[in-house]
């Protein structure tokens, strides 16, 4: 089954008889908040999520921008979005499945059947569908979640991971080259890291390109099916969009969840730049 689901799925679902909870998680580096957005046009019975609260927690720098939460935060956060045993849940966002697949990955890990929408809010409105402007207050849920993090890397099994698999960099190539830094007190790369950005898995319109295609983008760059991968971002949501699109053509990735913020905010660690991995 795949992990997306089209708009004219989507509607179908929510009409099919299924329980589907749908999660509105617009957010942005830049604007975090994206509530107003929310607030201008939703799928209808989408809740809205707060990615910097309720998808990650606050911490040390050293520890990055967007540490996992807790288990039990999760479940909390799912519980008020709806979210019941047996549910089917559908996150989407204005960001080419961004921000959404953070979302997929920590509710993967706790059991959730989870997809996302393909094309995200876009791709629902130029399909006709019909948005809300409500704030919509679910009935709490009774999910359980199974323990997540079991698929997230440590900062020292980042550094090793080149030696035994492919470390995956998936931001703008000028970051990972290191001649530009927006967001961190150093630029540059995890030594070993390969860059692969997340735009590559996409078509113009942010849909998901098709698997043959995505395939060969993988394999030249060593990662086929059995490949040891991890994948990095510049605070570990980015990365999960990778995770995502390689689990949708058959292959298993980790997520060094702490990624750049944490690796550059941490005294002693070495740093590569220009386009080779160094």
């Amino acid at each position: 089954m795949s992990n997306f689901v089209s708009a004219a799925d989507l509607d179908h679902l929510l009409t099919s008889g299924d329980t589907v909870r749908v999660i509105d998680v617009r957010w942005r580096l830049d604007r975090p908040d994206g509530h107003a957005d929310y607030l201008e046009g939703h799928i209808p019975g989408a809740v809205y999520v707060r990615l910097d609260t309720e998808l990650s927690t606050h911490g040390d720098p050293s520890e990055g921008r967007h540490p996992l939460p807790s288990t039990q935060t999760l479940q909390e956060a799912a519980r008020r979005w709806g979210v019941s045993r047996g549910d089917i849940v559908v996150a989407y966002d204005d960001s080419n499945g961004l921000s959404a697949s953070r979302a997929w990955w920590l509710l993967r890990q706790g059991g959730v059947d989870v997809r996302v929408l393909d094309g995200g809010i876009r791709a629902w409105v130029e399909a006709g569908l019909p948005v809300e402007t409500d704030d919509v207050r679910a009935e709490p849920g009774d999910v359980v979640l199974d323990e997540i993090g079991g698929d997230a890397i440590t900062i020292d099994e980042a550094a090793a991971f080149p030696a035994s698999g492919v470390l995956l960099d998936v931001r703008a190539p000028d970051r990972y080259r290191g001649e530009t830094e927006p967001y961190d007190p150093i630029a540059g790369h995890i030594p070993g890291a390969v860059n692969l950005p997340m735009a590559a898995h996409l078509d113009p319109q942010g849909k998901i390109l098709d698997t043959h295609t995505l395939q060969a983008t993988f394999a030249g760059i060593g990662v086929t099916e059995g490949t040891p991968v991890a994948a990095y971002c510049g605070s570990g949501v980015t990365a999960a969009h990778t995770a995502l699109v390689l689990d949708e053509i058959g292959i298993s990735a980790r997520v060094f969840p702490g990624s750049w913020s944490q690796w550059s905010n941490t005294p002693g660690r070495p740093v590569a730049v220009g386009d080779q991995p160094g």
